[in-house]
Formats: structure tokens, sequence, C-alpha cells
């Protein structure tokens, strides 16, 4: 119970606007890593199925006229919503670093220009790793959680996944900011090349963040266009 309300807690001082609450099946829980704590709900009751980990996207980084907010959480709910739908015995959804929690680690470079650095990456996968504790894990990315989940794979072999699912995915963050003509996210690695593994790829009908020219590059056109859908509104998606 007393980290169940420090989680709320913890919510509450990050300012953020969002109330929307998950199912009480699933269990909030922040994760302490080496570099951040994070934010997760959890649903996991079966200790030999595998899990699934939803990877949340950036999140409010920046503002309408552009500028880096001070606070990255997501002010929609669209993965917290397909991780309650997904009727898996284990489901996970992680936020990025720095998303519902106050952090004193955390700084404007962890959800712009590096958000997609090695201690990201790394803060992520041992999240992951403390969740799942070796048990076979699908990894489901939306948006940059795309880019995230995908250099987990290829950086972290140590964590088992044995398939990638990612939903209006960004996955080469170079070429997605040269399109825009955006800053390029410098202190960030990148995913060179799609992991070896089983994938599947959703894209939006309707998407003007990551464009259809954009994922035909990117996935050679092995994806599934989900009809009626947004960047952020996917209301006829379910994943399993």
């Amino acid at each position: 119970m007393l980290r169940f309300l420090l989680f709320y807690v913890l919510i509450l001082f990050t300012g953020c606007t969002n109330v929307y609450k998950m199912s009480p099946e699933f269990v909030p829980r922040v994760i302490e890593t080496e570099h951040f704590q994070i934010a997760t709900w959890q649903r996991v009751g079966d200790a030999t199925s595998s899990v699934h980990v939803y990877i949340e996207g950036d999140g409010h980084a920046f503002d309408a006229y552009g500028r880096p907010t001070s606070n990255p959480t997501p002010r929609g709910n669209l993965v917290r919503q397909l991780a309650e739908r997904d009727p898996s015995p284990n489901v996970v959804y992680i936020a990025r670093p720095c998303q519902y929690v106050t952090d004193a680690h955390c700084s404007v470079t962890d959800w712009t220009t590096g958000r997609f650095s090695a201690r990201v990456i790394d803060s992520v996968a041992n999240a992951i790793t403390v969740i799942t504790s070796n048990r076979p894990v699908v990894l489901i990315g939306y948006s940059g959680g795309a880019i995230v989940s995908g250099i987990i794979i290829s950086r972290h072999p140590e964590i088992h996944t044995t398939e990638w699912v990612t939903i209006a995915g960004v996955i080469n963050h170079h070429e997605w900011t040269e399109y825009f003509g955006d800053t390029s996210l410098t202190d960030s690695l990148n995913l060179n090349e799609l992991p070896n593994i089983p994938t599947r790829h959703y894209i939006a009908e309707s998407d003007n963040v990551v464009p259809y020219e954009l994922s035909m590059r990117w996935l050679n056109g092995k994806f599934v266009v989900v009809p009626h859908s947004t960047h952020d509104k996917f209301p006829n998606l379910n994943l399993f």
C-alpha cells in the first residue's frame, strides 16, 4: 500500500493533467534503475507464460509552439488502453523515463535530443528485466517507443524477446527529423537495422506524425495499415 500511495504522490507532483486510471487489475509500480525511476502498471499473474510489454511513446515532449515542455507525461492514453485490452495473463505498461514521476535525475535532454540515449534505453531494458524475470517477452512499442524497443532487442540480447510489435512506429530518427526539418536527436542512439525476430508493424491510415512514406521506406511495405486511425487513435486495433 505504501508503494501504491507513493506512486500517486509522484504523479500528483508532476502536475500531470492526465487522470486516466487503468483497471484495478493493473498494479502501479515505480522501478528504480541506475539512471531513472520508471513508472509501470503491471498485470502479471502467470509465472511461466510470456510477458507482453507495452512501451510508451515520446509523450508531451514539446508544446504547440515547438518548445520543450517541463513534463513529458503523455496527454493521451492509447498505449495504456491497448495494454488493458490485451487478454494475455502477463501484461505490462512501461512509461518512458521522466513520465508520470518526479525524478531528480531527469533533464529536458532526456525527452528531447537524448530521448533514445544509451541511459534511456538501458534503463527501460533494466525495468523490463526486473519485471519479467527471464521469461519470454513480446515487446510492443508505440511511436518513439518503437525505436526504443527495437534498440533494446539489439542491445540487450539477455532479454528473451520472441516478437517485436510496433504501432505508428518511428524506426529511424535521423530520417524522421530530417523529413520534418526538425533538430537532430544528437544525444540519441539510432536503430540501424531491423531486429531479426518475428515482427508485426501497424501504421495509421492517416498519420501526420509518422508519415506513410517513411514507414514504407523503413519497413519495405511489410506492415498493416489500420483503417480509420490517426497517429494517436487506433479505435479498432486489437493486437492479441
